[in-house]
């Protein structure tokens, strides 16, 4: 078994030192700004930011045609509604008015024979008031 070993402060200063001279050759190891491999990541990302403004423009345009055609539809909508609607009222008007129509002519007959009926009985009391002097017919005045 293997005795554990605490690093004295020796060994964590060179661990340490080591670590940051790692650390340094990377970033030197970068590329520079004028490196081919950099230029063309550069110009890939360039790429995709306009190809991805294309899509989002392109998006926009189909959701304004979208809306807009919607928006049409529903205005075509209304007015087939609104012509329905004016369509029911004329003829609710209509109806309304041929009712009325009816109602004077039936107020007019039955006046006109209301008329009949008072000129007829007029025209009986006129004649019982002719006979008064008369006897009625079977009655013998002895």
């Amino acid at each position: 078994m293997a005795i554990y070993r605490e690093k004295d402060i020796f060994e964590r200063r060179n661990a340490a030192n080591e670590a940051k001279k790692a650390l340094l050759e990377r970033f030197k190891a970068k590329p520079a700004a004028d490196d081919p491999a950099v230029l063309a990541r550069q110009a890939e990302r360039k790429a995709i930011l306009e190809a991805r403004a294309i899509r989002e423009a392109e998006k926009a345009r189909l959701k304004q045609e979208k809306l807009a055609r919607e928006a049409a539809e529903k205005a075509e909508r209304e007015a087939i509604a609104e012509a329905a609607r004016l369509a029911a009222e004329a003829a609710a008007a209509e109806e309304a008015r041929r009712r009325e129509a009816e109602e004077a002519e039936r107020i007019a007959i039955e006046l006109a024979e209301e008329a009949a009926r008072k000129a007829k009985r007029d025209a009986r009391y006129a004649a019982r008031k002719a006979r008064v002097g008369r006897a009625p017919p079977g009655f013998s005045a002895r």
